[in-house]
């Protein structure tokens, strides 16, 4: 266990439109939410693993996969168009006020990627905890780049460079390495979480992980294409 208190929360609301009731759907057997209660119960760093819902059947689920589920987020945290920050701070609240004892790091892993590997996480807790940063993000190498082949259109179509470049640049390896966020962990001092109002307010630190453990469930393509990742038979060299 790590020396501070590291409390893992997965926030899971019943509401989703992309993939109905997303957070239970099976993925090899086991429903989303399953697969992260297990990548944080894994995690040596983690000192608890909680799910905040607004969801009876998730809870129970939840609670099933061997997750605790003392509290209950309120209705009005969980609507399509509240922010998940405030779920947050009202994880951490509700967390220190139940305990009557305050937490170090909490560490938000979305119930979407189920093909993280706790070895992202852990490494997301080891940058915040070593480090001067406020949260760790994850990372992963965009197919775009915004230097290079991103345009904006203006209202006569014409196309310009979402930034352009100082110089011209004729192969993307030229333009400067950017990334996407993904969802597959994210380690925040509580401290920042509770004074701020939004990841990029403090100091941010990022974790690069592979494409193949950085997909993210938001449509029933990505669950079917998740579903062929982790079921896929091994390839091996031809002799």
């Amino acid at each position: 266990m790590s020396a501070e208190k590291v409390v893992a929360v997965i926030f899971a609301r019943g509401g989703s439109k992309g993939v109905p009731r997303k957070n239970l759907r099976l993925l090899a057997g086991t429903p989303l939410i399953g697969h992260a209660i297990a990548a944080a119960r894994t995690s040596h760093l983690i000192d608890r693993v909680i799910v905040s819902t607004d969801d009876d059947e998730i809870a129970a689920v939840a609670l099933s996969c061997g997750a605790e589920v003392p509290f209950m987020r309120p209705a009005e945290l969980a609507k399509d168009d509240s922010p998940e920050w405030a779920a947050w701070q009202h994880a951490v609240r509700t967390i220190e006020q139940l305990d009557n004892q305050e937490i170090s790091v909490l560490v938000s892993i979305p119930a979407t990627a189920p093909l993280r590997a706790v070895e992202d996480i852990d490494a997301c807790i080891s940058m915040l905890l070593g480090s001067d940063a406020d949260v760790v993000i994850t990372v992963t190498t965009a197919d775009r780049n915004p230097y290079f082949n991103m345009v904006t259109l203006d209202r006569d179509n014409s196309a310009r460079l979402v930034i352009r470049p100082e110089r011209i640049l004729y192969h993307r390896q030229d333009a400067p390495e950017v990334f996407d966020m993904t969802t597959v962990a994210f380690a925040a001092r509580k401290e920042f979480v509770m004074r701020a109002t939004s990841v990029f307010d403090g100091k941010v630190k990022a974790v690069v992980v592979p494409k193949e453990r950085a997909l993210d469930i938001d449509t029933e393509l990505d669950l079917a294409f998740a579903e062929f990742l982790m079921t896929r038979p091994l390839t091996t060299e031809a002799e």
